[in-house]
C-alpha cells in the first residue's frame, strides 16, 4: 500500500507479533496499546470498511466508557498522520485499511495455500517448505500486549492456526521420514498442548518409526491417565486405534515412500473414485470376472463395456464396484469418473446434471456445455473419443436414467450398480450380487474386530454374522461397534442380536435385513445422537450443509458437529464434503421410520420448520446484499431462526448456488405439507433466490418447486402463496419463451394480489404483464402496466422495484418513439441502482440505458454502458443476462456498421442464450448474427440463420416472423425488439 502524501516508501504490517508498522524499512510509530489495538483491528478486516461502533466494542467491549467515540476519532487522527494521508480512509462514516500484500498475515495464508497445492500435487518437500515459511512469521504471541476483546478472541484464533499449521508440518515431515527431526518439537509441542491428542499421536508414530516402540506405547499410558484424570475420559479413536496398530506391529505404520510431484506438463485427468475400503474381503470370482472385462475394454481395438452389478440394499455393489475400479484404474489413464446417480432416493439425479458435471470433470468449460439432454451427450462422447476413460455409475433407477450417460466409444468402459437388474440395457453383462456365504462373512467381521477377539470365539462370530443375514453392510456396522467396544465380548454381542424382540420380525428378506442392522447400530447410540440421526433425516435434500443440520437439530454449530462427526464415525451417516453430509438411502428410510416411531408430529415439524427459518434467513441475506434497498424483504414472512452472515455479495452467492439443490427441496417439501406457515415461507424462499432462477442453471428445479407451490396454494386457498408462486411461475415461463403461459400466470397472480392486498405480488405481476405485452408488441399496453408497477414501488417506498420499473418502461418508451423520455427514465433508474450500490441489478440499469443511447444514435456511450454491464452479469453469474448483453453490443456495433464485431458479439451471445433464454431470444441473436453476415459479404450463412430464426418465431407464433420474412425475401428491415 502506497504512503500516500509521504513518499518514504511502501508500508508493511504485521499481526502475528506484537502489531507492528514500516514505511520502507523504517519502523513506523503505532502508538500506545489502545492505538495499536485500532490499527490491529483494522488490519484484520482485510481491506473491508469497520464501522465506529464496531471498533468502539472491539476495543472497550460491552461497557465502553462515554468518551470512546472521541478517543476512536484521535487514535485514527494519529494513525492516519503516521501512516500517511491516504492509508487510512473514512468511508461512510468508518474506517477502511487495506494492508496490501505486504502484510504477514496475508503472506502466511499465501504460504498455506502454496502448500495445499504442493501437497495435491504430492511434492511433500514444497508443501514441507511453505508451511516452514508460514510458521517463521509468527514472532511470538499474535497481537501481543493488545488490550480489548476483539483483540483477545483474534489472539486465540491466530495461536490455534499457527498450532494446526504446525501439526500439519509434522505430519508431513512424518511421511517424508522425518520422523527422528520430529521427535524433539512433538515433545515439546505435547507438553505445551498436553490434551491435544492429534500432537501425541504424532509423537506416537514418530517414536515408533524410529525403532522406540516401547515410548509410543508409554505416551498412550500417560495419555489415557491425564486424559482421565483431568476430563474423566478415554482416548479417542485415533489414538486408541494407533495403540492397537503399535501392538500389532501393523506394515502400514512404517514411513511410507515419498511420492514424487507430478509433472507439470501432465494434463489434469479426472479421478473421482470414491477411496477403496482397506479390508474389502472375498467376491474374488465377481472382482476378476469384472475387472477382466472391464481391462479388456481398454485394450488395442476393444469395444466399450458395460458391466451393471444389481443386488438389494446393503449386499455390497458399491463397495465392489468400487474396488474393481481401482484395481482396473491402470487400464484408464485417461481418467475414471463417478457419480452417485440417487436412484432409490425421492429425486434421482437427472442425467443433464451428471453430463454437465462430467464434461466439468473433462475439461469442458460452463459456456460450451449445452443445454439439451441429446446435445450434452453428444458432446461427453465426442469428448471421450480418443480416450480411455472408465465411468462408475453408481446407485442408478433404471436404464433409462444412465443411457446418455455411456461412453460409447472404444477404450472406455462403464460400471453400473443398481437395485434393478438392467435387463433392457443392451449389451450390458449383468452381474446380480447376493448375500455371502458363511466363510466370507466371517473373515469381513474377523478383519474389522482383529483376529485376537475372534479366534477364540469362532461360534459366536458365525452366530453373529448368520443374525445379519450374511449382508456385508449389516456385518460392517455391527462389527464395527464391537470393535469400539474393547470390554464386549463376541458371545456377549451374539447374545444382543439373539433377542427376537429385536430381531426376529425384521430378518426375513430384503431390505428387512438392513433394517435390523440399523437398529443394532441406532440402539447404541447416546440418546443425542439418536435424536440427531432421526431428525436430519427428515430433510429432502441430497445432502446438508452442517449450519442447516445445527438448524434442524435447534443447536449450535460445534455442539451439531461434534454429535454429525460421531454418526460419520460409525457409519450411520456419510461426509459428502467438507462440513456437509448425507444418509445411504436405506439408512434415511431407517431413520425417517424412527422419527416416526420416536418423535411426534410437532417435534418433526418443528424440525423441518426451523431447516426452513434457515435458508430463508440466509438467502433474504444474500438477496439483501445483492439487491439493497429492495422492499421484498419488509414484506417477508418472520422467522424464527438467524440464518448465515456473509461478508461479501460473493460469499452470499457461492453460499445460494451450493445449497441449491436442497434449499429447493424443502421448498418442495413445504409445498408437500400442504400448511400455511411452511407454504409462506417457502415461497418467499423461491423470492429471495431468483437468482437461480435468472441464472438458468436451476431453472428446471425452480419451476418444479413454483409448480408445486402454485398446485398446493390453490388447493389449500392460501392466495398470498399462490400469487407470488404464480409471479415466480410466470417470470420463469417468459424467460423459457413461453409468454402466452406466462401472461395467464401473471393475470391470476395479479388478481390474487388485489385479493389479498399483498403490494409486493401486484406490483411484480405489473412488471410481469408488461414484459409479456412488450414480447408481443403491444407497446401501449406495456407502458399501462410498468406504470402500474412504478406507482405500486413508489407507494411501497421500494427504490429498488422503482428503478426496475424504470428501467422496463425506457425500454417501452423507445419503442413508442419517444426516446428523449427512454433514455430519461433509464438514467433515472441508473441513478437509483447506483444510489443504492446495487449488484447485478446495477447491471440491468446499465442495460437499459445502452438500449436507450442506442435509439438515440449515441452509439459510443451505449456501447460503454453495455460493456460496463457485462462484467456485472458475469461475476453475479447471470448468464441470461451476459447473453443479452452480448446481444445489445452486436446491435451498437450493427447499428455503427462494425460488422465483424457485431458477429463476434452475436455468436459469443447465441452461445450462452442456447442454453437459457428459451427460443425466442436465441431467435432474435440470429437475426442480428445474420445482418452482421450479410454486411461482410457472406449472404448465404445469413440467411441460413434467418431461415433459423424465422423457424423458430414462426413456431412460437412471435411477430418477429414478418421482419425475418422480410429479411429473406427482401430489403432488410428493422430489428425487431428483445427485452
Amino acid at each position: 500500500m502506497g504512503s500516500g502524501t509521504d513518499p518514504g516508501g511502501a508500508l508493511r504490517f504485521a499481526v502475528l507479533g506484537p502489531v507492528r508498522a514500516w514505511r520502507g524499512g523504517q519502523p513506523v510509530p503505532a502508538g500506545p496499546p489502545q492505538q495499536r489495538a485500532l490499527l490491529g483491528a483494522l488490519l484484520l478486516r482485510g481491506g473491508r470498511t469497520a464501522t465506529a461502533q464496531e471498533l468502539v466494542d472491539a476495543l472497550w467491549g460491552e461497557e465502553p466508557p462515554p468518551t470512546a467515540l472521541a478517543a476512536l476519532r484521535s487514535y485514527a487522527f494519529r494513525l492516519r498522520k503516521a501512516l500517511g494521508a491516504d492509508a487510512l480512509a473514512t468511508v461512510d462514516g468508518g474506517y477502511l485499511l487495506r494492508p496490501g500484500d505486504d502484510f504477514d498475515l496475508v503472506r502466511a495464508e499465501q504460504h498455506c495455500s502454496a502448500a495445499e497445492k504442493a501437497r495435491a500435487a504430492a511434492d511433500l518437500s514444497s508443501a514441507r517448505d511453505e508451511l516452514r515459511s508460514a510458521l517463521a512469521l509468527f514472532d511470538g504471541e499474535p497481537l501481543a500486549g493488545l488490550p480489548g476483546p476483539y483483540a483477545e478472541t483474534q489472539r486465540v484464533r491466530l495461536l490455534e492456526w499457527r498450532l494446526q499449521i504446525t501439526e500439519t508440518c509434522l505430519d508431513l515431515d512424518l511421511q517424508a521420514g522425518c520422523h527422528a527431526e520430529a521427535v524433539s518439537e512433538l515433545t515439546v509441542l505435547s507438553a505445551e498442548h498436553p490434551l491435544r491428542e492429534r500432537l501425541r499421536a504424532l509423537l506416537m508414530l514418530a517414536l515408533y518409526r524410529g525403532g522406540r516402540q516401547a515410548e509410543a506405547l508409554g505416551v498412550f499410558a500417560d495419555t489415557r491417565r491425564l486424559l482421565g484424570d483431568e476430563l474423566g475420559v478415554d482416548p479417542g479413536t485415533e489414538l486408541t486405534d494407533l495403540h492397537q496398530r503399535i501392538l500389532e506391529a501393523d506394515p502400514a505404520l512404517l514411513p511410507p515412500p515419498v511420492p514424487q510431484a507430478e509433472s507439470a506438463a501432465e494434463p489434469v485427468r479426472p479421478a473421482q473414485l470414491p477411496a477403496t475400503v482397506a479390508d474389502f474381503t472375498g467376491r474374488a470370482a465377481f472382482v476378476r470376472e469384472l475387472g477382466d472385462r472391464l481391462a479388456a475394454a481398454s485394450a488395442e481395438g476393444g469395444v466399450m463395456a458395460v458391466s451393471a452389478v444389481a443386488g438389494i440394499g446393503g449386499v455390497g455393489k458399491t463397495t465392489l464396484a468400487v474396488h474393481v475400479a481401482h484395481a482396473v484404474a491402470g487400464a484408464f489413464p485417461d481418467g475414471q469418473l463417478y457419480v452417485d446417480l440417487q436412484g432409490t432416493g425421492p429425486r434421482p439425479t437427472e442425467p443433464e446434471t451428471v453430463l454437465a458435471s462430467f464434461l466439468r470433470s473433462l475439461g469442458v468449460t460452463d459456456a460450451t456445455i449445452p443445454e439439451s439432454l441429446a446435445d450434452r451427450a453428444a458432446l461427453y462422447r465426442s469428448t471421450l473419443a480418443g480416450r480411455r476413460v472408465l465411468a462408475l455409475l453408481d446407485n442408478a433407477h433404471d436404464a433409462a436414467q444412465i443411457r446418455h450417460l455411456l461412453p460409447g466409444t472404444p477404450g472406455c468402459a462403464a460400471l453400473i450398480t443398481s437395485r434393478a437388474r438392467m435387463v433392457d440395457l443392451a449389451g450390458a453383462h449383468l452381474v446380480d450380487l447376493d448375500v455371502m456365504s458363511p466363510e466370507e462373512a466371517l473373515q469381513l467381521f474377523t478383519r474389522i474386530v482383529g483376529e485376537e477377539r475372534v479366534a477364540g470365539e469362532r461360534q459366536a462370530a458365525l452366530d453373529v454374522v448368520a443374525a445379519c443375514g450374511f449382508l456385508p453392510l449389516a456385518i460392517r456396522i455391527a462389527a464395527s461397534r464391537l470393535a469400539t467396544r474393547r470390554t464386549w465380548t463376541v458371545a456377549f454381542l451374539a447374545r444382543k442380536l439373539s433377542d427376537e424382540r429385536r430381531r426376529l420380525d425384521e430378518l426375513k428378506a430384503g431390505d428387512l435385513a438392513v433394517k435390523a442392522t440399523f437398529e443394532l447400530g441406532y440402539g447404541q447410540l447416546t440418546p443425542q445422537q439418536a435424536r440427531a440421526f432421526r431428525l436430519l433425516a427428515l430433510a429432502d435434500g441430497p445432502d446438508i450443509s452442517l449450519e442447516a443440520g445445527a438448524a434442524v437439530l435447534d443447536m449450535d454449530v460445534y455442539d451439531a458437529e461434534e454429535l454429525l462427526e460421531a454418526l460419520v464415525d460409525i457409519s450411520l451417516i456419510e461426509s459428502a464434503g467438507p462440513a456437509r453430509y448425507r444418509y445411504h438411502d436405506l439408512l434415511r428410510l431407517y431413520a425417517r421410520d424412527c422419527a416416526e416411531r420416536h418423535e411426534g408430529e410437532d417435534a418433526r415439524c418443528a424440525a423441518l420448520s426451523r431447516l426452513l427459518d434457515f435458508y430463508l434467513a440466509s438467502a433474504a441475506r444474500t438477496y439483501e446484499l445483492e439487491n439493497p434497498g429492495d422492499r421484498v424483504l419488509d414484506h417477508l414472512s418472520p422467522v424464527g431462526r438467524p440464518g448465515l452472515v456473509f461478508a461479501s455479495r460473493e460469499e452470499g452467492l457461492d453460499w445460494l448456488f451450493t445449497e441449491a439443490p436442497s434449499l429447493l427441496a424443502a421448498v418442495q417439501q413445504a409445498a408437500g405439507d400442504g400448511c400455511e406457515g411452511p407454504m409462506r415461507r417457502a415461497v418467499d424462499l423461491l423470492f429471495t433466490a431468483q437468482d437461480l432462477m435468472e441464472s438458468g442453471v436451476y431453472a428446471r428445479q425452480f419451476e418444479q418447486s413454483t409448480r408445486a407451490l402454485v398446485t398446493t396454494a390453490s388447493a389449500c386457498g392460501e392466495e398470498l402463496v399462490e400469487a407470488r408462486a404464480r409471479v415466480l411461475l410466470g417470470q420463469l415461463l417468459g424467460l423459457a419463451g413461453h409468454f402466452a403461459d406466462a401472461d395467464r400466470e401473471a393475470q391470476r397472480a395479479l388478481v390474487l394480489s388485489v385479493a389479498c392486498d399483498d403490494p409486493l405480488t401486484c406490483s411484480y405481476a405489473s412488471i410481469l404483464r408488461g414484459m409479456i405485452a412488450a414480447y408481443g408488441r403491444r407497446f401501449e399496453e406495456a407502458a399501462g402496466h410498468y406504470q402500474h408497477a412504478l406507482d405500486g414501488f413508489r407507494a411501497d417506498a421500494n427504490r429498488h422495484g422503482e428503478a426496475a420499473a424504470l428501467s422496463n418502461l425506457s425500454r417501452v418508451r423507445n419503442e413508442l418513439g419517444d426516446v428523449p423520455a427512454a433514455v430519461a427514465a433509464a438514467e433515472e433508474a441508473l441513478s437509483i441502482y447506483r444510489g443504492l450500490r446495487a449488484g447485478f441489478r446495477l447491471g440491468n440499469g446499465l442495460y437499459a440505458l445502452g438500449i436507450a443511447l442506442t435509439a438515440a444514435h449515441r452509439e459510443e456511450e451505449a456501447y460503454a454502458c453495455l460493456t460496463e454491464a457485462l462484467p456485472i452479469f458475469r461475476e453475479a453469474r447471470q448468464q441470461l443476462w451476459e447473453g443479452m448483453t452480448l446481444f445489445r453490443m452486436a446491435e451498437v456495433q450493427l447499428a455503427s456498421r462494425g460488422h465483424r464485431q457485431a458477429a463476434s458479439l452475436a455468436e459469443q451471445s447465441l452461445n450462452l442464450l442456447r442454453e437459457t433464454g428459451g427460443t425466442w431470444r436465441r431467435a432474435h441473436a440470429l437475426t442480428v448474427l445474420g445482418r452482421s453476415l450479410d454486411g461482410m459479404g457472406q449472404p448465404d450463412r445469413a440467411r441460413a440463420c434467418w431461415r433459423d430464426a424465422l423457424a423458430e418465431f414462426t413456431a412460437l407464433g412471435a411477430p418477429e416472423a414478418e421482419s425475418v420474412r422480410q429479411l429473406l425475401g427482401g430489403p432488410a428491415a428493422p430489428a425487431a425488439v428483445a427485452v
